[in-house]
């Protein structure tokens, strides 16, 4: 039985909007998959910082603290002295730290990619739908 034109145009857009929605699921993983490649770049960079100081640290606290504190022993009493080196790796710690978490707070997420996808559920919802709203599992 032949189709009416209407028909096979109707056919051609359902097949030609499955085909751009599949294109663009697609696009959305890529970019998802772009954005999540920057910021592990930028933690691995933090997570570096942090060992790196760390390690700085404790190499420090080893091979320093024991001469450091008998030197300034001799000006003041070694009890003291011991305090006072241990108080100076720990501001250095401490800055190590700091430069870490600075580097933790430029991360951007996936803006674009949870812009793109509520761009997206507001094309495909009709509107007067009765779709429920998704659980922000965030919020709580």
């Amino acid at each position: 039985m032949p189709q009416t034109p209407e028909e096979e145009s109707l056919g051609a857009l359902v097949a030609e909007a499955s085909s751009h929605i599949s294109t663009l699921v697609r696009s959305e993983i890529e970019l998802a998959k772009a954005e999540l490649r920057f910021d592990a770049k930028r933690v691995g960079t933090a997570v570096g910082m942090f060992a790196a100081a760390a390690f700085i640290g404790h190499l420090c606290l080893i091979l320093l603290s024991f001469a450091a504190a008998y030197g300034l022993a001799y000006l003041i009493p070694t009890p003291l002295a011991f305090l006072v080196v241990t108080v100076v790796y720990l501001v250095i710690a401490g800055l190590g730290v700091w430069l870490g978490v600075r580097k933790l707070k430029g991360l951007a997420g996936m803006k674009r990619t949870a812009r793109s996808i509520r761009d997206l559920k507001e094309i495909a919802t009709p509107e007067g739908s009765d779709l429920p709203e998704p659980v922000n599992r965030d919020a709580t």
